[in-house]
């Protein structure tokens, strides 16, 4: 068994306040969630407006999968409108 683990920091353009981060990052994590068998929440920065931190776990029987699946999730982040990607921070733990 293989876990993907991956930490990724992002920038948000948009909200005035907490309750319309929480309203971005709702409308990502459950979109995420729906598309990939995934678990994620968010995991950090929670009273930053602009700033946020999701964290992504992937399980699999292959390292090459949940490298796949995490660079899958990265790309659509990518393509979020009201986001940019700070950092990631990817793991594979056996």
């Amino acid at each position: 068994m293989i876990i993907g683990r991956c930490l990724i920091r992002l920038r948000l353009f948009s909200p005035n306040s907490l309750k319309e981060k929480r309203r971005i990052l709702k409308s990502l994590i459950e979109r995420l969630k729906s598309r990939y068998n995934i678990s994620i929440a968010e995991v950090g920065e929670n009273d930053s407006w602009q700033i946020a931190e999701i964290g992504i776990a992937v399980v699999a029987n292959k390292a090459v999968f949940a490298d796949e699946v995490i660079n899958k999730i990265v790309h659509f982040i990518d393509n979020f409108d009201s986001v940019e990607i700070i950092d990631i921070d990817i793991e594979m733990i056996d």
